[in-house]
C-alpha cells in the first residue's frame, strides 16, 4: 500500500506514557521498518492471548499479515505500538468501516474497528488503557467518532479495559462474541478515568524513586571526596533502610567492600545479585549513556543523575540532555535531573538522603520541590533553623531538587503528594512552568485536599533558566498569578515567604470559615491586619487592642477568650515587644 503523500508519518502521535506500575513506555505509530519487531513481539505472546486476538489458533504471522500490520495510511488504517527498550510490548490498530462492517475510505464513514494485543509479561500494567486513550485521540483527529470491538466472553481483561474507559457504549452478544460499540466523544466519566489513571501512574513512578528498596551509587570514587563518594556518604549517614552498593568500573579486581564505609563494591551492576530500584549516577556526562544502558539492562526502575555538563552547558549539552532522556525512557525508567541536587525521604521506613544536603532534615509533613539546587539548600537550611528536631512543624516528608528537570517535574510531585498520607503541605519553587494547563489542573486538584504554596522565580526574564529544555509557554506574570489564584494555589514572592507560609499551614488547622478576630497590643498594627483581612475578602471583627505593656499572660487570657467566642474561625495576633 502506498502511503499518501499528504499523510506522512505523524510524528506528533509519539508520546512517552507512565504505566500503572510507575514504569514508562513509548507509544508511536507502526511503520514498515517494524516488521522484525512485530514478528519478534508476536513470538513472545502466549497461545491463549493469540487466540483471544484472532478467535482461532494463530501460531505465527504470515508475510501477508506482517505487511498488513506494518503498512498503514495513517488515516483509514492506523497501528500504534507501545515499546520498551525499542521492542514492542503491545499493539493496537483500527480500520475504518462502513455501516455494514466492511473496510471503508469515505470520510463520511465515522466508525472503526479496533483491536489490541499485549505481551503477556506486560499485562496488568495498564498498557492497553494507555493505548486506548491514544488511539482514540488519533481516531478523533482523523474524523472517526465511534469504535467497535469484538471480544471473546472469556477475555475478561480486555472487556474490562473497554468498559472501564468511561465512554458511552453499547454491548451486544451474538454468535458467541461480545460486540462493544462506544462513542469517542470525551465524557465527564472518561476524562475522570484518564486523569485518575494518569495520577495513579505518575504517583507510583515517583514512589518508586522516593522509596526504593535498594540504591546503587554509580561513580563512587575509590578515595573519600568527590561527587559520588559524597552522595554515598549521605545515603549511609541518613540511615537508609534498604540495600546500598557502590559501583565503579575502576575498582581493582577482587574489590568487594569499600572502606571505611564497608559497603559492597562492584565494578558493574551485573555483579549485583537482586534488583536495584534507584541508581544515583555521578560520572562524567560522556560516560552517562553507557551507565544508562547498564541500568536499563539490569532492570533499574529510576535514575537520579547528579552529573552536570548538559543543557546548562550550551548547545552541545542541550542535545546530550535530549539524548539522555530518550535513552532513559527507552528502558522504561524515570529520570530526575540531570544536574540534580538530589532527593530525600524522611519516612521512618525509608530514611533516604540521596542528595548533596549534608544533614538529613527532620521528619515532618512538608513536601518540597525545587528546580534549583541553591534554592533547595536555602529551603532546607531555613527549615532547619526554624525547627530542628523530628516532629516539629519545620520537618520535611519528601524533597526533590530536579536540576534541569528533563523528565520528573513539579507536576509529578503534585501527583505523588495528592494522596501521600505523610504530606500535609506542598511547597514548590518553580523557575519555569512547562505545561501551564496541566500544572493548573493538578494544582487545583491537590489544593482541594491540602495547601499548595508556590514561589515562581525568573518572572522578569521572559525565558526559562539554563538547562530547562522541556517546552515552556511564555505567558505574562499577571496571567500566571491569575491561573494560580483560580487553582487555589497560595503564591508568594520570596523564599522567606515560602517558608513562612509552609510553616503556618503545617502547624495550624484550616479555619472553618472567613470570620477573623484581630488581637494585639498596638492599635496601628491591629488596624493593618484588619485592613489586610478586608482586602483578602475575609470578615474581620474590629480589633481588640491590649495595652502596650500587656504581658504574655494577658495575651494568653485574651486569646483564649477570642477563640471561645461565637462566630470566630481564626485569630490573628499582632504584637510589639514588651519592654
Amino acid at each position: 500500500m502506498q502511503q499518501p503523500p499528504d499523510h506522512a508519518y505523524p510524528r506528533h502521535w509519539e508520546a512517552d506514557v507512565v504505566l500503572r506500575d510507575g514504569g514508562t513506555a513509548r507509544i508511536r505509530p507502526i511503520t514498515p521498518d517494524d516488521a522484525e519487531r512485530l514478528v519478534s513481539f508476536y513470538e513472545q505472546v502466549s497461545d491463549e492471548s493469540k487466540y483471544y486476538r484472532f478467535f482461532a489458533p494463530y501460531p505465527r504471522l504470515s508475510d501477508r499479515d506482517v505487511h498488513r500490520f506494518t503498512h498503514h495510511d495513517y488515516v483509514d488504517r492506523v497501528g500504534l505500538a507501545a515499546t520498551v527498550g525499542g521492542e514492542f510490548i503491545a499493539t493496537v490498530r483500527y480500520d475504518r468501516i462502513n455501516d455494514r462492517g466492511l473496510p471503508a475510505t469515505d470520510p463520511g464513514d465515522d466508525q472503526a474497528e479496533v483491536a489490541f494485543l499485549v505481551q503477556d509479561a506486560h499485562q496488568g500494567r495498564g498498557v492497553a488503557s494507555a493505548l486506548l486513550e491514544h488511539i482514540a485521540a488519533v481516531a478523533r483527529e482523523r474524523g472517526i467518532r465511534r469504535f467497535a470491538a469484538e471480544v471473546l466472553p472469556a477475555n475478561s481483561k480486555m472487556i474490562k479495559v473497554f468498559t472501564d474507559a468511561g465512554y458511552t457504549q453499547q454491548r451486544t452478544f451474538e454468535d458467541g462474541v461480545v460486540r462493544l460499540e462506544f462513542d469517542l466523544e470525551p465524557t465527564e466519566q472518561s476524562m475522570a478515568v484518564m486523569r485518575g489513571r494518569e495520577q495513579r501512574a505518575e504517583a507510583r513512578s515517583m514512589q518508586r524513586l522516593l522509596a526504593p528498596g535498594s540504591v546503587a551509587v554509580i561513580g563512587t570514587g575509590r578515595t573519600p571526596g568527590g561527587v559520588g563518594r559524597t552522595a554515598l556518604r549521605h545515603v549511609l549517614d541518613s540511615g537508609f533502610t534498604g540495600r546500598v552498593h557502590a559501583v565503579n568500573h575502576a575498582f581493582p579486581e577482587g574489590t568487594d567492600r569499600l572502606d571505611p564505609e564497608g559497603v559492597p563494591a562492584v565494578r558493574s551492576l551485573r555483579e549485583i545479585d537482586g534488583p536495584v530500584d534507584l541508581a544515583v549516577i555521578a560520572v562524567p556526562a560522556d560516560h552517562v549513556p553507557e551507565v544508562i544502558d547498564d541500568c536499563g539492562e539490569h532492570g533499574v526502575q529510576g535514575v537520579l543523575v547528579l552529573s552536570s555538563g548538559y543543557a546548562e552547558a550550551g548547545t552541545e549539552g542541550r542535545e546530550r540532555q535530549r539524548a539522555l532522556l530518550r535513552r532513559t525512557r527507552s528502558y522504561g525508567m524515570r529520570l530526575i535531573g540531570p544536574n540534580a541536587f538530589g532527593l530525600i525521604n524522611t519516612a521512618p521506613g525509608v530514611r533516604l538522603n540521596a542528595s548533596f544536603a549534608p544533614v538529613m532534615p527532620a521528619t515532618g509533613r512538608i513536601g518540597l520541590f525545587t528546580q534549583s539546587g541553591a534554592i533547595g539548600i536555602a529551603l532546607l537550611s531555613g527549615l532547619h533553623e526554624r525547627g530542628p528536631g523530628d516532629g516539629s512543624p519545620a520537618g520535611v516528608s519528601t524533597f526533590v531538587s530536579a536540576g534541569n528537570r528533563a523528565d520528573a517535574s513539579g507536576n509529578d510531585l503534585l501527583q505523588y503528594w495528592y494522596d501521600d498520607p505523610d504530606t500535609d503541605v506542598a511547597i514548590l519553587y518553580l523557575e519555569s512552568i512547562g505545561n501551564p494547563r496541566k500544572f493548573t489542573r493538578l494544582a487545583r486538584r491537590t489544593a482541594a485536599v491540602k495547601p499548595v504554596v508556590v514561589a515562581k522565580g525568573a518572572r522578569h526574564h521572559g525565558t526559562a533558566p539554563l538547562g530547562h529544555t522541556v517546552p515552556t509557554v511564555r505567558i505574562p506574570d499577571s496571567t500566571v498569578a491569575a491561573l494560580m489564584r483560580q487553582a487555589g494555589v497560595i503564591r508568594v514572592d520570596t523564599v522567606t515567604e515560602l517558608l513562612d507560609a509552609g510553616l503556618l499551614l503545617a502547624s495550624q488547622p484550616l479555619p472553618a470559615g472567613a470570620r477573623v478576630a484581630v488581637l494585639g497590643n498596638s492599635e496601628a498594627l491591629s488596624l493593618l491586619a484588619y485592613d489586610a483581612c478586608l482586602t483578602e475578602g475575609l470578615r474581620p471583627r474590629r480589633p481588640r487592642v491590649l495595652p502596650s505593656a500587656a504581658t504574655p499572660h494577658d495575651f494568653h487570657t485574651a486569646l483564649a477568650e477570642e477563640l471561645a467566642r461565637e462566630g470566630c474561625d481564626a485569630v490573628v495576633v499582632t504584637a510589639i515587644p514588651w519592654v
